[in-house]
Parts: C-alpha cells; structure tokens; sequence
C-alpha cells in the first residue's frame, strides 16, 4: 500500500520542490507551434480547440505582422529589462511599485496582434507588456515610471495605473481581478451600439479566484458578449504556489460547467497564443459570444520589486519561496528565443533581420529613458489636476467656508463646516 500523506504536508512538498514542478509532466518540449497546448489533467475535456496547428495559423501571417509581433515581445522585454537595471543601479532614484511581466510576454504580444485599434482591453497591477502590446507610447511610459509631467499620468498613476483609451488601453489596475468587469461592460457597450469591436481582460491565476472572474464570465454569456478572458496563469501567487488552491492546477476548468469556450494553451509560445486568441476574436466578432483561454506562463521575477535581481540578468534567484532550477527551467522555455528560432527555422526571416529588429527595440526603449530623464518633474501642486471635471479644487472634506471661499472653490464642492480653528 502506498504511503499517504496529508493536505498540508503535501501544500508544503509543493511549496518546497517549487509550485511548477508539481506539472513538470503536462509541459510539453520547448519547441514552437506543433506541440502547442499543455497537456491536460486526466478527464478535462477542452470545449475549444485551434482547428489547424498553430504554427501554421502564425506562419501564414504577413511578415509586416510577423515583424511587428517580433518587435513588441522584444520592446516588452527590453523594457522592463532597461527599467529594472535603471531601479537597481540606485542612480536615478526611483521609486514606487514594478511589477514585472519578463517571462510572459507572448500572451500579450499573441493575444493584441489580432486585435484592431477600437478593441479595448483590460490589464492588471503586471500589465507593461500589455500596454505595449496594444500600441502603448514608450516614452509615456517611461516619463510615468520617473514621475515625470509627460508621464501618462503626468507622473501621479506610476507603474499600475497606465491608461490610454485613445488605443484601446482601458487601464491597468492596482486591484487583482479588476479587469474582467470593466471588460464585460464594454463589450456589453459594443454589443448595444451593434460595433464589430471586442474587450480582451487578463487576469492572473490569482485573479480568476476573485468573486468578479465568475460573475464576468456568466453575464457575458447572458448577454452574449464580445468578451474574451485572458488568464495569465504564472504558477504563482506572491509567494503562494497555484497548485495550492486551483483545484486540477487550471482555472480554466472554473467555467467548463458553462457553456463557453474555454482552453489552456503554452503561455510560452507565442504561436499557441496568437492562434487561440485569433479564433476566439474571430467567434467574437460574428457575434459568438466570449471565450476563456488560459496561457501556462511564468514569471522570472518577484511578484513585486526587485528582490533577487541584478543589473544586466532577467531572473530573480535566491527566493525563499521557489528554486533556482524551477526558475532556470522555466528560462529555458523563453517565449523570445522560441519565436526567433521558428522564424529562422521556417525562414520568415534571417538572422540579421531579427538582429535589426531587436537592436530597434532596444532603441526605442533607450530613447524613451532618456526622453523620461530629461522632462520636467511632477509637480506637488498639481496633484488634483486630471481629478475633478472642472479643474484643480482643493479637498474640500476638512474645510469650512471660510476657507472654501478663500480658495475659490466652486459652489458645487460640498462644505462639512469644519471647526477647526487652524483653518476657520
């Protein structure tokens, strides 16, 4: 008789071997495009399947479009790589959140490149790569992260508050599982204005365990909504392992009792993602309704921060929650270095053409640190621009009328007659 072991002792196995570990089994080969999907746990049954290999559905693409999917997994990468340099050099400074999305960087890059300009979508608190993914502006960006005045949030919103409607960017948001309500409610808009338009949510592996994931999901089936689901599983959870409370380890088998598309894809190919994306945009624009696609990632960083990193190395070592080997291993599946060697391989491009493609990125990346050096600071004063409809006011929930009249606050800012002689 085998040997059995408790609930929390096999929490801790999980949590000591390393989270993914635990799946070494259902990760297919690093290679590209043919073996696209991981594996399933005995029994699930996808509802949605890429009806041609993936390979060949990214292979078809014009090389413009191949160029571009190139360039903006490599502007995700040489971007927050530059920025994490920038923070752990201590030259510049800065300060505040980073949450670093290096690892994942073809589920954004395969999910946007179906997607138009007026398609919205929806990040999280890890969205740089989805910002730049949609069309984000580099030196925006940037300027945002050294809270400068030509920031997108002329340097008050920094890293998880980046916004741009002008491309579809609703938002990213500090909230975990914030984006998948602001996703069915545009598409519920679009459906009303009767747009070919769809609204794209990601969502970590975390996120889908919030009370909105499920909620999202069912009204966007009741409705019959342009929505896809996008969740980015990483295998962890701030320090907490997935496999510790996603029962089966995918979450997209959460909704498999609805009758919505759903499927987990390597979130590390880029091939795997582009397709599923493009069939679920597909069904979506013909009026289908959402689809769920669940991309097995990794993220080679902290959860937060910059614990473990070192100028000039992508990957964060030396943390107590996960091994070095588990780390390395995921490295070595390098959605980057995967997409190079399929593009030379099927001969899309030459050697030298991704090299020029990579050093532009770099580039780009590099001037829009510059451009954020020299652009002036945010200013103290002007903290509440950008808040009110009409203009800077001061809060006005500490001052009487006294005050309220002496910095000319309109009538229609309430007063809560403050009494406080230090400002009466």
């Amino acid at each position: 008789m085998s040997e059995q072991i408790d609930r929390r002792t096999f929490f801790k196995i999980l949590a000591t071997a390393g989270a993914s570990a635990a799946f070494a089994s259902v990760l297919q080969p690093p290679t590209l495009g043919e073996a696209a999907y991981i594996n399933p746990p005995q029994g699930w049954n996808p509802m949605l399947g890429v009806s041609t290999k993936p390979s060949e559905v990214l292979a078809a693409q014009s090389k413009e479009k191949l160029a571009e999917i190139y360039t903006k997994l490599n502007r995700i990468r040489k971007w927050e790589s530059s920025l994490k340099d920038v923070f752990v050099g201590g030259k510049d400074g800065l300060y505040g959140s980073f949450h670093m999305y290096i690892g994942e960087e073809a589920v954004a890059t395969g999910v946007c490149a179906n997607l138009n300009k007026d398609d919205v979508i929806a990040g999280t608190h890890r969205g740089h790569g989805h910002v730049i993914a949609k069309g984000g502006d580099l030196n925006k960006m940037s300027a945002e992260i050294f809270h400068r005045q030509t920031g997108y949030c002329k340097g008050f919103g920094g890293s998880m508050h980046i916004t741009d409607m002008t491309m579809g960017m609703q938002g990213m948001n500090g909230i975990v599982g914030a984006s998948w309500y602001p996703t069915a409610g545009a598409a519920y808009a679009f459906k009303v204005r009767g747009t070919k338009q769809v609204a794209v949510a990601f969502g970590g592996d975390g996120a889908s365990n919030s009370s909105y994931y499920f909620s999202a999901v069912r009204n966007a089936l009741n409705y019959n909504l342009p929505a896809i689901f996008i969740i980015e599983n990483n295998f962890w959870q701030i320090a907490i392992p997935m496999a510790s409370n996603i029962p089966g380890g995918q979450a997209s088998t959460y909704t498999k009792g609805l009758p919505v598309p759903s499927m987990t894809v390597d979130g590390n190919d880029v091939a795997a993602v582009f397709a599923a994306a493009k069939e679920a945009v597909d069904r979506a624009r013909a009026g289908g309704g959402p689809s769920v696609i669940e991309c097995m990632t990794y993220r080679w960083m902290d959860h937060s921060g910059f614990a473990g990193a070192k100028v000039g190395t992508d990957g964060a070592f030396g943390l107590p929650y996960r091994t070095d080997q588990e780390v390395r291993s995921w490295m070595e599946r390098d959605c980057i270095k995967r997409a190079r060697e399929f593009f030379i391989d099927r001969k899309l491009f030459t050697a030298a053409e991704l090299d020029a493609l990579e050093k532009t990125a770099q580039k780009d990346v590099d001037d829009s640190i510059e451009f954020a050096r020299k652009s002036a600071p945010a200013k103290p004063e002007d903290g509440t621009l950008n808040v009110y409809a009409k203009g800077a006011v001061p809060p006005t929930q500490f001052l009487n009328a006294k005050v309220m009249t002496a910095y000319k606050v309109p009538s229609y800012m309430p007063s809560f007659g403050n009494s406080d002689p230090a400002v009466a």
